[in-house]
């Protein structure tokens, strides 16, 4: 495998991220290439403060596609129907992952309705199909970066998974931009040299197309105009414009920015991705591809602090997993690499592998430059870095400034594992989220002390907010000990039905504002783990996001009515919650019918497509059943069930057993192995009405 291939692949996703962050706020057509010049001028920065920044569709494609390497394509090359079925399976239809603008319009859309109608990939997205306006969109190549990232200096094969990928929803040139820019983040693990990038793209695409030609234009006018990338986009504009393409979002126009970005960027990833946002058209889409593309040429040492700092090692995703929404991008990285080891017929190393635990959070500063998505409560008396001075294990840690406190002050030092509408400037691609750290779960974190100024050392007391109240719930001060590493370790406490929105440590100061302390705390090995016990208090949930917190809802009409979270649907409807690593469990709620035949709950759910639903499917019955991209019994019994009547109901997993007890009694059992972890939930799968009470859950 290449050189520092896990650095990077991190600097490769960091800078896709940027890019799309970068171009966002000015992607709306009526930010023309005018506009953006004449109010941004020289862009050298992002333009936009967030809150929190929302991931889109440039983002969430290549985080859930690339799942299709997980579920599926397992042992073998991967097919166009793989991720078809993660296109199912973990978009909630019609609601964030990509653009809904409707059938025939949005080729995300007519591609996602073919495949729920039986059609299947590569024929979801073909010319043949759906015609060549909506088969040559943008979308071909904007979800395509993770296929090259996880075949490293291998350009043929990312460019035939990047079409693989791509002919789910485009063909045409649609597919030839994924071939072309997979096999240029390939290459790039091996170059900086942007023609040889550039060269490796076009060895994977026909000697004949649209795509090559605009290409080819826009290369031959650097060699000619290499001073000014403004010249080369009025050149765009006249032979390569909007106006000659048909459709929303064409791919051939968007191509020769990214090409002019590259070229005219010079090998520089930050002056890349502002050429490709200043130029108008896709920003967000363009950016992120060349940001890919630079980010791994350039490693992390070539992306600056400016463009990396508010990222902070951290995205919120738009997909049906609330759990996997809150994405740490160190540990998906991980993820990414040790797919790329596997597809290269490779052993990881070991401390890649160690390192990679999905179920937990697990922080050890490892990564050049990671920050684990920490965040401080006030940045004026504290500042947060990566630091490879002091480091528990390994040789990273996060190192935290404390800056002149006196007694009585503080500053809160904490990872955020829960999100609501509050914590978003705006409501881009409705991301829902459900918490990566509960009640009964261990928190553990190692802390070092380097104090300059002071005559009393500070302390450290753990702490967790709760959401609905902001509650701050702290666990009891510990003094931090000069030149040495202490271990802080706590339980996360029952948080009586709401929700753990922040997870850290509370630093405060003991000298006097004579002495004030003055020093660094260096944080490692950060981690949540363990099983978990827990209620969702319905009275303290809110809707947000066109959802119920902590729930990701999928169809259906979802309400939250003295406290009851009411559902009512004209067809197929599913909440989803709880950790989506979550193996062994009960959960229980009680279930009222009130109008119609289904009334389930759902366990073990690994998206729309995937897990169990047990209750009331028909009248007179209750049931066990699997869903695996369609709906089997796998038990049944007589159950004289009546409408306005609340029902008891708790389902538990335990290994490939499945028990349903209703009231208390064990009503169903069965045995299956499909699905050994997922989420927990409820819904239906017809028309009616069901009301849900509070929900209890316990690891087992």
């Amino acid at each position: 495998m290449v050189n520092q291939y896990l650095e990077k692949v991190y600097a490769g996703f960091l800078g896709m991220n940027a890019g799309i962050r970068l171009g966002a706020p000015v992607e709306p057509t009526i930010w023309t290439y005018q506009r953006i010049r004449d109010t941004y001028g020289d862009i050298t920065g992002y333009v936009k403060e967030f809150k929190n920044f929302a991931a889109d569709d440039d983002a969430n494609g290549p985080v859930f596609f690339l799942r299709a390497l997980i579920d599926d394509a397992v042992d073998r090359p991967l097919q166009p129907q793989d991720v078809a079925r993660a296109w199912l399976n973990y978009a909630r239809e019609g609601v964030g992952m990509f653009w809904w603008g409707g059938y025939g319009i949005s080729t995300e859309h007519t591609a996602y309705l073919n495949l729920k109608n039986g059609i299947p990939a590569p024929q979801s997205g073909s010319i043949q199909q759906n015609g060549k306006t909506i088969a040559e969109q943008i979308g071909g190549q904007i979800f395509i970066d993770t296929w090259g990232l996880v075949n490293p200096c291998e350009p043929h094969r990312a460019a035939d998974y990047g079409e693989a990928a791509a002919s789910v929803s485009h063909d045409g040139n649609g597919v030839y931009g994924a071939r072309f820019l997979c096999a240029a983040i390939a290459k790039a693990f091996e170059t900086r040299d942007i023609d040889a990038i550039l060269d490796a793209g076009l060895a994977q695409i026909p000697a004949i197309c649209t795509y090559r030609s605009v290409v080819e234009a826009v290369r031959a006018f650097h060699a000619a105009h290499p001073e000014d990338w403004r010249d080369c986009m009025e050149m765009l504009f006249r032979d390569w414009g909007y106006d000659k393409y048909p459709g929303v979002c064409h791919i051939i126009p968007n191509a020769g920015v990214c090409v002019m970005a590259m070229l005219y960027g010079g090998g520089r990833f930050d002056r890349t991705i502002e050429i490709a946002t200043m130029a108008g058209w896709d920003t967000d889409c363009n950016a992120g591809n060349v940001g890919t593309i630079l980010g791994v040429a350039c490693g992390i040492d070539g992306i600056p602090r400016r463009y990396l700092d508010p990222i902070n090692d951290g995205i919120v995703c738009s997909g049906i997993s609330g759990y996997l929404n809150i994405l740490d991008i160190p540990s998906f990285c991980r993820e990414t690499a040790l797919l790329g080891y596997r597809i290269a017929g490779e052993e990881a190393p070991a401390a890649l592998r160690q390192a990679y635990r999905p179920g937990e959070v697990y922080f050890d500063f490892e990564l050049p430059g990671s920050t684990h998505n920490i965040r401080l409560s006030d940045p004026f008396r504290c500042r947060a870095r990566h630091s490879t001075k002091h480091a528990y294990a390994g040789t990273g840690s996060l190192e935290i400034l404390v800056d002149r406190m006196s007694r009585g002050e503080n500053c809160k030092v904490y990872y955020k594992p829960f999100y609501t509408r509050e914590d978003f400037s705006d409501e881009r691609y409705s991301p829902v989220f459900t918490p990566t750290a509960y009640p009964g779960q261990t928190v553990s974190m190692k802390l070092y002390l380097d104090q300059w100024n002071g005559n009393e050392t500070p302390g450290a007391a753990p702490y967790v907010r709760t959401c609905s109240d902001k509650k701050e719930r702290l666990q009891g001060y510990v003094k931090l000990v000069q030149g040495q590493w202490i271990d802080v370790t706590f339980t996360i406490p029952d948080t009586h039905g709401d929700q753990v929105d922040e997870v850290g440590i509370v630093l405060e100061s003991y000298s006097p504002a004579s002495m004030k302390t003055l020093g660094m705390v260096y944080l490692d090995q950060f981690s949540i783990t363990g099983k978990s016990a827990y209620t969702i208090d319905l009275r303290k949930q809110k809707k947000n996001f066109a959802s119920i917190t902590p729930f990701s809802t999928d169809h259906g009409a979802w309400s939250l009515e003295d406290g009851k979270l009411k559902l009512m649907r004209m067809g197929q409807a599913f909440a989803y919650t709880g950790s989506y690593y979550g193996k062994n469990y009960r959960f229980r709620t009680s279930v009222t019918p009130e109008n119609g035949g289904s009334h389930l709950l759902v366990a073990r759910a690994q998206g729309a497509q995937r897990g169990y639903a047990a209750g009331f499917d028909k009248k007179g019955k209750a049931v066990i059943l699997k869903n695996d991209f369609g709906f089997t019994t796998l038990a049944e019994c007589s159950f004289d069930w009546a409408l306005d009547t609340a029902y008891d109901m708790e389902v538990r997993c335990d290994g490939s057993h499945i028990t349903l007890t209703i009231d208390g009694q064990t009503v169903l059992e069965a045995e299956d192995s499909s699905f050994d972890h997922g989420m927990f939930g409820c819904g239906a799968r017809e028309t009616g009405r069901t009301a849900f009470g509070n929900f209890t859950y316990q690891d087992l």
